[in-house]
């Protein structure tokens, strides 16, 4: 892939930009068996046989990024959408390759709207203005979420004044909101969201599946991989075919909404409020029995669990920190049979797989979630014995 961008130095995010993409992938498949080598021959001198490494899937080498987290700056009769620079000046990436066609024809028309509506970019260094982010995610069908992140409500009737211009030059964003985020600090939300729309979530449909987003829950950010994610990890549940199982840190439920099988008890556990509310809506819609949805840390619910709801099988699908040792420790000494661990860190990946040596690694697969970039999925399966 090549990009204007990178190549006049003014954004340098994409650290792989220009490697042919081959070997991108072969990298990032040698560095993960590398990390969970460890792991691979403890299970091969248990069982005598190696673990199964299934070829990477890989990812359209642009155009892939379902959703943009822009930085506002410039003023407000030129407004840039994009990245701040080493002294805290916009920079305009509008074009940005890697983002969806969808989002690519969005952000302009965004800028455009931002500088007819009057609303003032927000300016980091001397912290003055309203406008911190725009932050936009396309759906499979090619709908549109479009947030506004202001400092105060002072923007607000401007931005609802304009609502109709702005569904009018985008009639594909369905939902749109104000999040409000009066701290000065380095985070692109804030806790309070309006949404301005009728629509309050957008819906992902990934294959059978749909599931439904709402604007403070998390997704993964590359579609077609995500597809892939998904249908490798119901693969593999099937294979083992519990009848209980749960799906830890589940987002808007992915996993447990995919797994989901006739006569299979799956719950599904996420901190987010919001991203629970989503998941139960899905569930509810897809007429799916036997699948439930609770806002709880992971660690706490697993903790809680009696010796007698303790499930067949586990999956996890943690934030880069990993699972951590004290959930590592309680699947290790528990009664789960088997463990689908999906990972954006094979690094924390392979120190959680060391605390559990009684789950040994089968099967793994590496996933191409971010091209032009060092990041990666990993998905693993465990089995006791």
């Amino acid at each position: 892939m090549q990009c204007d961008y990178f190549d006049r130095g003014v954004c340098r995010s994409c650290t792989l930009m220009g490697q042919p993409y081959a070997d991108q992938v072969l990298d990032k498949e040698l560095r993960t068996r590398e990390l969970l080598h460890d792991a691979s021959e403890a299970a091969f001198d248990a069982t005598g046989t190696a673990v199964e490494w299934l070829p990477a899937i890989t990812s359209p080498e642009s155009g892939y990024r379902n959703k943009a987290k822009m930085v506002v700056g410039g003023t407000v009769q030129r407004p840039t959408v994009g990245i701040l620079d080493h002294r805290q000046r916009g920079v305009d990436l509008r074009h940005c390759g890697i983002c969806t066609p969808g989002i690519r024809h969005a952000l302009p028309v965004l800028a455009d709207f931002i500088a007819d509506a009057g609303l003032i970019p927000y300016d980091v260094a001397a912290r003055r203005g309203e406008l911190k982010y725009v932050l936009v995610t396309e759906s499979p069908d090619g709908e549109l979420m479009v947030r506004f992140v202001l400092r105060s409500e002072g923007q607000l009737p401007r931005l609802r004044e304009h609502l109709g211009v702005l569904r009018a030059a985008l009639p594909n964003a369905v939902v749109v909101t104000a999040n409000l985020l009066p701290e000065h600090k380095a985070v692109t939300e804030g806790d309070r969201e309006i949404v301005l729309t009728e629509r309050e979530t957008l819906s992902m449909r990934l294959g059978d599946v749909t599931m439904h987003l709402r604007p403070q829950s998390f997704f993964q950010t590359n579609t077609h991989v995500a597809t892939e994610l998904y249908a490798q990890a119901s693969a593999w549940i099937d294979e083992v075919s519990p009848s209980s199982m749960w799906d830890l840190y589940c987002g808007v439920g992915g996993f447990a909404l995919h797994a989901a099988r006739p006569g299979r008890a799956v719950t599904g556990i996420e901190t987010s409020r919001e991203a629970i509310r989503s998941a139960k809506q899905s569930a509810r819609e897809a007429g799916l029995e036997g699948v439930r949805f609770a806002a709880d840390d992971a660690t706490e619910h697993a903790l809680r669990a009696r010796s007698e709801t303790v499930p067949e099988l586990v999956v996890v699908n943690p934030p880069r920190r990993g699972i951590g040792e004290t959930l590592s420790t309680w699947l290790e000494e528990s009664a789960v049979r088997h463990v689908v661990y999906s990972s954006c860190n094979p690094v924390t990946l392979a120190k959680d797989l060391a605390r559990m040596p009684s789950l040994r690694l089968r099967r793994a697969r590496v996933l191409d979630m971010f091209p032009q970039t060092g990041h990666l999925e990993a998905v693993t399966l465990l089995s006791r014995g």
